[in-house]
Order: C-alpha cells, then sequence, then structure tokens
C-alpha cells in the first residue's frame, strides 16, 4: 500500500480510561488517537475533547478523512457528531469515511435529527453543502474492515463484557503495522492479531487506579469494580501481549489512573518489565510518535 509522501505519525489525542472528567487543569481526556499517513488522516474513537486536541496538535478537523470507532463505550463515541459537524464548519469538501460497529449509524443519524436546524440553517444561509451529502457510515465486524490504496485494516472482537461489539483494529500501510487494542481484558490471542507490529497501542490500568476510580465515583456501587476487573487488562497483561506478539513499540494507553500523581512512568514500565523488555512509552495527550 503506498501513500503520499506526507505525514507518517501516530498521536495520542486522550489517553484517560474511562469518561469521567475530574481534575482541574489536568489534561488528559478520554480516548482518540490521530494516525496519519500521508494524505489519509485517520481518528480511531471520539471521545470528549476529541475536536479541540486534534487541533492542539496542529490539524484542522476539516482535514480528517476517516473516523473508525472501536465500541459505543461513550468515552470512545460521545464527541463524534461533534467532531464531524465540526470539521463541517471549518470548511470539510471531500468525502468523509465513518466505520464503527452495530449501532454506528444510529448514533450519526440521531445526531443529524438532534442538529437538524443547524444544519438547515447553515446550508441555507452560509451555502454549505448539506452535512450528511459529505459523510458516508458503515458499520464492521470482525474481518477486513477497510481496504484501499493507502491502508488496510482489519478488526478482532475483543473481551469487553457486557459489550459484545467491541474491537480491536490493525491498520497496515507501507509494510507497517499499527495496531490498537481498544478496550479488553487480557485477550491472549490479540497476540497474534498484533503480530510483529511496529506500534502496539494497548490499553492498560493499575491497581492504584482502579482503586482511586471506585473510591471517587460516588453514584456507582460494587459493580464498576467488577466491570473494570473483568473488562479491562492490567499494565503488566499488556507487556505480556507485547512480548509474545514481537512488536518494535508499545504505548499504553486509556490509561486507569492517567494521573501522574497517583501513579508515575515508572510504576507503568514496571508492570510491563515483567514480560517485555522492549520499547515502551506511557501514553499523555499530545505524544507524537513516527509510524
Amino acid at each position: 500500500m503506498k501513500t503520499d509522501h506526507g505525514e507518517r505519525t501516530l498521536t495520542l489525542l486522550g489517553t484517560k480510561g474511562g469518561p469521567a472528567l475530574r481534575t482541574p487543569g489536568v489534561s488528559f481526556l478520554p480516548t482518540s488517537n490521530l494516525l496519519c499517513l500521508g494524505r489519509r488522516k485517520i481518528i480511531i474513537d471520539c471521545g470528549i475533547g476529541v475536536t479541540q486536541a486534534l487541533v492542539r496538535a496542529g490539524h484542522s478537523a476539516s482535514a480528517i478523512t476517516d473516523i473508525f470507532i472501536t465500541h459505543l463505550h461513550s468515552d470512545h463515541v460521545l464527541e463524534l457528531g461533534g467532531l464531524v459537524h465540526t470539521a463541517w464548519t471549518s470548511g470539510l469538501q471531500h468525502q468523509l469515511v465513518v466505520r464503527g460497529p452495530v449501532g454506528t449509524a444510529r448514533v450519526w443519524s440521531h445526531f443529524l435529527e438532534m442538529m437538524e436546524v443547524d444544519i438547515a440553517v447553515r446550508v441555507l444561509d452560509e451555502g454549505r453543502p448539506h452535512l450528511c451529502d459529505l459523510v458516508s457510515v458503515s458499520e464492521y465486524d470482525e474481518g477486513v474492515v477497510e481496504e484501499n490504496s493507502d491502508f488496510t485494516v482489519s478488526s478482532l472482537r475483543t473481551i469487553h463484557p457486557p459489550m459484545h461489539d467491541c474491537f480491536a483494529l490493525n491498520f497496515i500501510s507501507e509494510g507497517q503495522k499499527i495496531c490498537f487494542t481498544g478496550d479488553t481484558a487480557y485477550m491472549p490471542s490479540l497476540a497474534g492479531f498484533a503480530e510483529n507490529a511496529r506500534i502496539l497501542v494497548h490499553e492498560a490500568m493499575l491497581q492504584s487506579g482502579v482503586d482511586n476510580v471506585t473510591s471517587k465515583t460516588k453514584n456507582t456501587d460494587e459493580r464498576l469494580y467488577r466491570h473494570l476487573i473483568a473488562s479491562h487488562s492490567f499494565a503488566h497483561e499488556a507487556g505480556r501481549i507485547a512480548h509474545d506478539a514481537r512488536v518494535e513499540l508499545l504505548v499504553l494507553s486509556h490509561l486507569i489512573p492517567a494521573e501522574r500523581s497517583i501513579a508515575k512512568d515508572d510504576d507503568w514500565i514496571a508492570e510491563v518489565r515483567q514480560h517485555f523488555s522492549g520499547n515502551v512509552i506511557v501514553g499523555a495527550d499530545g505524544v507524537r510518535v513516527m509510524v
């Protein structure tokens, strides 16, 4: 697959696990990523804050060509509509492709319904093309999701109960594989899916983060703790996947906790080193990695 000679980078736009924003002045936002593969500017997941994070990273929303949603938890899809609408009001002229699991089309159609007055007024009063004409939405399952001249994307269903349609995604371009686990409990088959990846972006948590989230969240009960343990991966488990997959670089993201006041980078790396001796980055919003 050949792209043009433009930027080939991965930028972590949001690296916090979960939807809550609790700490004033701390920049950690819920999950979103920007993968630039030449002319293709690809967003993977749209947690709240993705649009501002994208602009802070030096990109106009109107330049986005593709959006992939891994699953329909709010910290991965809440700002899908807002990002696309902002791309439109920022000057979007090309077709924007949105891919997501079952239910994504319904999310988009309800957003259009919610914003129908604004959209109609802007078409009539400002001369814009209709937003729905610029956006195509399709839903995917396991297997090949997208194959074009710039990249191929494949998906693997992950373990994230009670969500059924939750996927890891592989992007392959110019012989390089970039793998995003999405949300998942420890899943040995991910090692085969991510095998020999240039970059593996794997969710991760520490026990200190689990304890912190459950103690701070006052409108839940013990089911929140059970969900975190059953549906997410600890950092040492991410290290085991990275080791078994023989990846070049492990990037920890969807961090629980993201706050460095609770867990330092060394705490994360010590857990990873139980299994993986290779290159590791503990994710932070705005970190950019060459692909």
